[in-house]
């Protein structure tokens, strides 16, 4: 596609990146087929190929208008369009870049500045966890839309003690450790019980996502070096990986390289950070042969169909597809993605379904129906949002995978201590 910048956008970086990533689109339209907004509304606007022109107008000079920011706002960003795009357009880092520059000439209205700030300030706040403790006791008695938010308590169960040759460093996340604490606590269980210890670093919180996303890229980008910060050590003394359970938080952990390139302080730190950082899933091809004596496969098989959802973020952002499903079969587990749509969004998108919930709850349901129909005992996944999202529109259990996985762990090694303890009874 041809582009001739305005001259405002001509010298600087964020028009320069955004020339080179318009110059790759062919404009063929393959990624509206795929596109959950395009598809829900059907307006040209509301497809990747039409947000591309919007943003191409504004650098070409042409002044954004609130209807500009209406559609760069519906994008989920589930980045589907750059699985489907032949040219490897970079339609994320572009749709990030044309947000900040309408945001910066488009004043939002009140209301919507108070919610974006909301959630860009609450969400990774030390209070957050206290203050969804408080929502959680008086649950039963918020009205629906609030209640969809706030999960039920979750018995997050106990953190491994033992200590190993091998280590990872987790990030506990900002949101996570409140909502759904035995992710964690399950992922560092599952690790142990392959011989690799979990570390965190107290001082890493939010990856910087919820910031970035919401247009605040200064205080994304200060979230990430405070990572880069808390983590240097453990890197220096040896950790094997930075191991992400929530998709949507690894994603942007691996593009810490790309976001702080600039940055003379920060550059090469981050880009030692986004090589070293994997997704949990991508651990599963070393773990399974550890963890094989330890799961037994018929215990797997009897917990029943499980009815996988991969996020956007980890089959498109990351291009990581086939790896849960593959591996915990191999381990006995039923499990089955859907087989209609199963590349579409479910409408969680970081904090899209606070933003932007009419669009949210119907993808959810949409993703939820083709989900029923294989008559799943639990539905897994592989980020918080998503889990939270889907779990407000069903009474199915969803979890993170790793959970499932746990539990049928800790099944078996509560029938071995029983039976231990059984024999020296006798």
């Amino acid at each position: 596609m041809q582009t001739n910048l305005a001259p405002q956008y001509r010298d600087t970086p964020e028009g320069q990146e955004a020339e080179s990533i318009l110059r790759n689109c062919v404009h063929c339209g393959f990624c509206t087929a795929t596109c959950p907004t395009y598809q829900l509304l059907g307006d040209e606007l509301d497809g990747p190929r039409g947000r591309i022109y919007l943003i191409k107008q504004v650098f070409e000079g042409s002044t954004p208008t609130r209807s500009t920011q209406l559609h760069l706002d519906r994008c989920l960003t589930c980045r589907n369009c750059e699985s489907t795009c032949p040219s490897g357009v970079q339609y994320g880092h572009l749709l990030d870049i044309g947000r900040k520059v309408v945001d910066a000439q488009v004043p939002r209205p009140l209301l919507e500045r108070v919610v974006r700030t909301a959630l860009k300030e609450g969400l990774p706040s030390p209070v957050f966890g206290p203050a969804l403790k408080m929502g959680q006791l008086v649950r039963d008695l918020l009205p629906a839309n609030l209640k969809n938010k706030v999960p039920a308590r979750q018995n997050a169960g106990a953190w491994p003690t033992r200590t190993h040759a091998r280590k990872v460093l987790m990030l506990a996340g900002c949101v996570q450790p409140a909502m759904s604490p035995n992710i964690n606590t399950a992922t560092a269980r599952v690790l142990d019980a392959a011989g690799i210890q979990t570390v965190v670093a107290d001082k890493a919180g939010c990856c910087g996502a919820v910031r970035f996303h919401l247009n605040d890229h200064d205080g994304g980008k200060a979230d990430m070096r405070a990572n880069i910060d808390a983590w240097w050590p453990h890197i220096e003394s040896g950790v094997e990986a930075i191991v992400m359970n929530a998709s949507g938080c690894g994603v942007m952990v691996k593009d810490y390289g790309h976001v702080l390139k600039d940055d003379p302080l920060y550059a090469d730190k981050a880009q030692r950070i986004s090589a070293i950082t994997r997704d949990l899933s991508e651990l599963l091809p070393t773990l399974v042969p550890l963890l094989r004596d330890r799961v037994d496969a018929h215990l797997a098989a009897q917990s029943g169909p499980v009815a996988f959802h991969p996020p956007c973020t980890l089959q498109h952002g990351q291009q990581l597809k086939g790896g849960v499903e593959k591996h915990m079969a191999e381990l006995g587990f039923q499990i089955q993605v859907a087989r209609c749509e199963p590349h579409l969004c479910c409408g969680s998108a970081g904090t899209y379904s606070v933003t932007n919930p009419k669009i949210a709850y119907e993808l959810r349901d949409r993703k939820l129906g083709h989900l029923a129909e294989l008559s799943p005992r639990v539905i897994a996944s592989a980020n918080i949002g998503c889990i939270t999202h889907l779990q407000s529109g069903t009474a199915t259990p969803v979890q993170h995978w790793v959970e499932v996985l746990d539990a049928v762990l800790q099944q078996r090694t509560a029938t071995a201590a029983i039976s231990a303890s059984a024999a020296t009874a006798s």
